[in-house]
């Protein structure tokens, strides 16, 4: 395992950290904190560089509020000050860390992604099914409350076996303990708040520990994950079944997590796998019912924003080809030219 030191000293640097200012205020321009931060712009940053220096910086307090996209998330905003180190803290630890994951988890890197992890089940789907004409079994399972229950402890304690710098260890369980949920307890903290981009990388480090065990410990070829989502695919049903035990009990004992209840599922292929808004059969793939009814209720807000002048007519065609671009990974082709004409429709109403 290579070992990394002298990383404080990257994270602090004044060129990462107005190099991290860059990265996180874009298309974010119009926010009124992040106007205010801008306006004393290198004071602020210089500022964040000699606490650090010093070893006096503390993270600030979030801000909680709730989306549903499509299901409610309890979202956290940290301060523009502590967003921006997060960003800088994510420039230096990625590098780092990225080397060390699976080719097959799909959240939050660069180059992968929720349609790439479709397209990749696809494929492995129609392997195994030796196009389709042998059985083929699915195991697909979700992690309970994810988030919120990540353990602190076992989190520092993985990241410290790479990171051999006590400053920059400092700086990140400052971070990671700014934050515990209500899965917390007198003796063990716990939580990573949905909303910091700190928190993604945090994730995949975390369940990076799963991943391994998964591909050399079990010996599973055939298994991609996304976040808290994860498929395993194979020809035997009672295969799934008996690996369902050690991937429990690994959960459990060496990460302090549960699978779900009622999200562990086996299934045939030909049956449909619903995975990250889309459902692959045999031959061909759908959109889930609740993300095109999610498109529809966007695109229309989206709308209602450019009557209002919130947005230009630049940004509302971006919205309607990103929308497209969504359904062009499906066999939508009458979805597609109803979103159109619903687009034209709703503009001229």
């Amino acid at each position: 395992m290579k070992i990394h030191r002298h990383v404080f000293e990257k994270i602090i640097s004044l060129e990462n950290l107005f190099s991290a200012w860059n990265d996180f205020r874009k298309d974010k321009q119009n926010k009124k904190d992040i106007l205010r931060f801008e306006w004393r712009l290198e004071q602020n940053i210089f500022q964040l560089h000699q606490d650090l220096k010093n070893q006096v910086y503390r993270h600030g307090p979030y801000t909680s509020f709730y989306i549903t996209d499509p299901k409610q998330r309890h979202i956290h905003k940290a301060t523009v000050r502590d967003r921006v180190l997060h960003h800088a803290v994510f420039t230096v630890l990625n590098p780092i860390f990225e080397p060390t994951f699976i080719s097959h988890s799909y959240s939050c890197r660069i180059g992968k992604g929720t349609h790439k992890g479709v397209d990749y089940l696809a494929e492995m789907l129609r392997q195994i099914s030796l196009n389709y004409h042998r059985p083929c079994f699915v195991l697909k399972c979700d992690i309970n409350k994810f988030f919120a229950s990540v353990d602190h402890g076992i989190l520092i304690n993985i990241i410290s076996k790479k990171i051999k710098d006590n400053k920059a260890m400092w700086l990140i369980k400052g971070i990671i303990e700014s934050f515990d949920s209500d899965q917390s307890d007198l003796f063990n903290k716990k939580g990573l708040p949905i909303g910091n981009l700190t928190s993604q990388l945090f994730a995949n480090i975390y369940l990076n520990e799963f991943d391994q065990f998964v591909k050399h410990e079990l010996k599973i070829k055939d298994y991609l994950r996304y976040t808290d989502d994860f498929i395993v695919v194979a020809n035997d049903e009672k295969y799934l079944k008996k690996i369902l035990k050690s991937i429990k009990e690994f959960l459990e004992q060496k990460l302090q997590l549960k699978l779900h209840p009622n999200k562990i599922i086996i299934k045939k292929f030909r049956q449909g796998v619903d995975f990250l808004g889309y459902i692959i059969l045999p031959f061909y793939r759908l959109i889930r019912t609740k993300t095109k009814q999610r498109i529809l209720r966007k695109l229309k807000g989206k709308i209602q924003e450019y009557k209002t002048g919130k947005i230009n007519q630049r940004t509302l065609e971006q919205s309607l080809q990103s929308y497209l671009g969504v359904l062009s990974h499906a066999n939508t082709y009458e979805l597609s030219q109803n979103l159109k004409n619903k687009f034209w429709w709703w503009l001229k109403e």
